[in-house]
């Protein structure tokens, strides 16, 4: 995917290269125009991120400009520029929502650093609307997985489900081939049953014995397996994997949670683009439900005979349900994603973020508090970020990395999910309960970035409420993405000083 471009728009022809050469000399790919009507036009190619626009324009008012691009192009991000220091036009532009008020005569660093600010805010909120556009056709692939596991005989069900699974992974994070395998009757090799984007039959492609890469590794281990370049990935060595595909970006999902019946997997993204979180977060979401539908169209819950468990800690499995209990647990385990995920888009301050993503964790799980630890970088611990607590107790400011339950979840990458945590010999009651210690059913979920655990979610189920690991696996992804939005965002606040700073220096230099 290439990079956001930016578009310089200034009559003055001196102006306008001068911008752009200071621009095109910080690494960024400019475009000019010289009045409103040209930047409007210019402004229709959406690989245009941020606009450096003059106020004073021949044709029309570069205030007029920024209204029609508010209607137009809303996320674009534009920076208005200005000889004039009349209070009333900054103050419309800031009105109009520019992202910045730059006066000329223009200083290099000072016009960089807004550029950047720009852009990086224009690449977060294009990925927050791709995010949405992601979660409306989870959802809908959701509600028909549920319908077609309603529906038919077993077998029927089971190819149905199948194919409309590889077709909604394809269409949610815009993969040109994706698969589902699932286990043979010994539990020892993976075949595939349905597919998307391949010239051969799914019974004509080659069965993955568990264990070996890549859908085999997924399955054993029960945790998703992903790369963004497969040929410098040192557990692929060896394994020529440009022959079947164009990309050497690749996902492969688990599908369900503790006891995986088979693998979702997706390649060849559009353009050759590796996968991000929020895509990651999607097809976890969606493997998750897709697992237990398929094992109820089989009519069996139990794994099938040979097939390896996964790794610690899930020291409580979930009972068996019915297919009915099946599709309301996918619903409201759709509607927990698509009430986490939302959250970015209503919120932008990290703070507030986090507090709207753990929200809907407490109140559909019902739990109290809900809290969200980081890894502190200086003291190694897990750092209290965010929480929602009740009107008397809340969660403890920090956790040690090494002991309990939550330092388990923290090490190893798997979710804790038990109703009575103390018979878990792990269990530390100075770490595994809230302030105050009180002992009761906990679901801890590991936060994931780049492939790496850096923190964890812990809820608190209220008396009579259960803990799911599915519910867990659902909050992990989530949250997971929602955490990568988190850290973009502050990086932008750093940004915001840098800029603080080189004006406040700027301004020392002209007094001086």
């Amino acid at each position: 995917m290439r990079s956001p471009r930016v578009l310089v728009v200034d009559d003055e022809r001196f102006f306008r290269e001068a911008i752009r050469d200071a621009l095109t000399a910080a690494g960024y790919a400019c475009e000019t125009a010289a009045t409103g009507a040209e930047a409007l036009k210019a402004a229709e190619d959406p690989g245009i991120g941020a606009m450096v626009l003059d106020i004073r324009l021949p044709d029309m008012s570069g205030l007029d400009v920024l209204r029609k691009l508010r209607a137009e192009r809303p996320r674009l991000r534009v920076i208005t520029l200005s000889a004039t220091t009349d209070q009333e036009v900054v103050l419309e532009a800031l009105r109009l929502e520019a992202q910045d008020y730059l006066a000329k005569p223009l200083h290099d660093e000072e016009l960089v650093l807004s550029v950047r600010r720009a852009l990086a805010a224009f690449e977060q909120e294009s990925r927050l609307a791709a995010l949405r556009g992601r979660l409306r056709a989870l959802q809908e692939a959701l509600g028909e997985l549920v319908i077609e596991a309603a529906n038919g005989p077993p077998q029927e069900r089971r190819r149905r489900l199948a194919e409309a699974a590889a077709e909604a992974a394809a269409e949610v994070v815009g993969a040109g081939k994706t698969s589902v395998m699932l286990l043979d009757e010994a539990g020892a090799a993976l075949r595939v049953v349905a597919a998307t984007g391949r010239d051969l039959a799914p019974d004509e492609m080659d069965s993955v014995p568990v264990g070996e890469p890549v859908a085999g590794l997924a399955v054993r281990g029960g945790e998703p397996v992903f790369a963004n370049d497969v040929a410098s990935d040192v557990r692929f060595a060896g394994r020529d994997h440009g022959e079947r595909y164009s990309s050497r970006s690749f996902a492969v999902m688990p599908l369900g949670g503790e006891r995986p019946v088979g693998a979702l997997c997706a390649t060849d993204r559009a353009g050759g683009a590796p996968f991000a979180e929020e895509d990651l977060a999607c097809l976890r979401i969606l493997a998750l439900q897709l697992g237990p539908l398929l094992a109820g169209s089989e009519g069996a819950a139990e794994a099938p005979a040979g097939q390896a468990r996964p790794p610690e800690p899930r020291p409580a499995a979930l009972p068996a349900p019915i297919a009915a209990q099946e599709a309301g647990a996918s619903s409201a385990d759709a509607e927990l994603a698509r009430r986490v995920c939302d959250a970015l888009t209503s919120e932008i301050e990290p703070a507030r973020i986090l507090e709207a993503s753990l929200r809907p964790v407490a109140e559909l799980l019902g739990a109290l508090p809900v809290s969200l630890y980081l890894l502190d970088p200086i003291t190694a611990e897990l750092a209290l970020e965010s929480q929602i607590q009740g009107d008397t107790r809340g969660d403890r400011a920090r956790l040690s990395r090494n002991r309990g339950l939550s330092a388990t979840v923290l090490q190893t990458g798997g979710l804790v999910a038990t109703d009575h945590p103390e018979a878990d010999p792990r269990f530390d009651p100075d770490m595994d309960t809230p302030e105050g210690g009180a002992v009761g059913p906990l679901l801890c979920a590991p936060l994931r970035l780049r492939g790496k655990v850096f923190g964890v979610v812990r809820a608190f189920p209220r008396a009579g409420a259960s803990a799911s690991a599915r519910s867990g696996e659902v909050v992990s992804a989530a949250l997971s993405a929602a955490i990568r939005n988190v850290l973009l965002y502050r990086s932008l606040l750093e940004s915001i000083d840098e800029l603080a700073k080189v004006r406040q220096e700027r301004g020392r230099e002209k007094r001086g």
